[in-house]
């Protein structure tokens, strides 16, 4: 039987080498391309393929790959997403296997971890990069801390650089506040210091560093 693919990603190049990648299994047919989510769904709705391979974002498009895969859970259910991307962080895996993703890739893994997920996905198995698998392992095992509103955006100020009398003055707080902010976000990161707090918060999804 042979899978019939629609590859979903923003960047022509990348569609170009996935497609010679693909097209050289036996089992394996890329009938179409999308450029974006939107397009994704709508191809994927018109010529209903065996899978939807899937990018996470999309430069320019207010549909990003997570709310194109939930689209299509309503509009295709038949069509499996299978997600392959460069992001590997436990958030956006979690955010796309609630979407409804069949699996997730990375484009940086060999090809017949690809082949393989892509064959997974057309019969129904759950397709995941041994990479993506740590990252859940690691949800279990020490799960995402609950950072309050203010600490996440004391921590967001921190990161684009701003002292502690800078952050205070930003949020119309005191400085002794601050710092108490920051000692409660290193306690619950288990970090030290801000620097290794800002890179532990963008870690894990709850900042985001430009």
């Amino acid at each position: 039987m042979t899978v019939r693919l629609v590859i979903a990603d923003d960047h022509a190049v990348v569609r170009a080498g996935l497609r010679a990648l693909l097209d050289g299994e036996p089992d394996l047919e890329v009938i179409a391309e999308a450029g974006s989510g939107e397009e994704a769904v709508r191809l994927a709705v018109e010529l209903k393929p065996d899978v939807v391979l899937m990018d996470l974002r999309f430069a320019g498009s207010a549909v990003d790959g997570i709310e194109a895969v939930r689209r299509l859970t309503v509009e295709a259910p038949a069509v499996p997403a299978l997600m392959l991307t460069s992001f590997s962080g436990r958030t956006d895996v979690v955010r796309a296997l609630e979407a409804g993703a069949r699996g997730y890739v990375l484009k940086a893994g060999p090809p017949e971890e690809l082949f393989r997920a892509v064959r997974g996905a057309a019969a129904g198995a759950l397709a995941l990069a041994p990479e993506v698998v740590g990252e859940l392992v690691g949800q279990v095992v020490s799960p995402d801390v609950d950072l309050t509103g203010r600490e996440v955006e004391v921590v967001r100020l921190a990161a684009e650089g701003l002292s502690n009398r800078a952050i205070a003055q930003s949020l119309f707080l005191s400085e002794a506040t601050v710092k108490t902010h920051l000692v409660r976000v290193y306690r619950k990161l288990r970090v030290e210091n801000r620097a290794a707090a800002v890179t532990e918060a963008a870690r894990r999804g709850l900042i985001q560093l430009d």
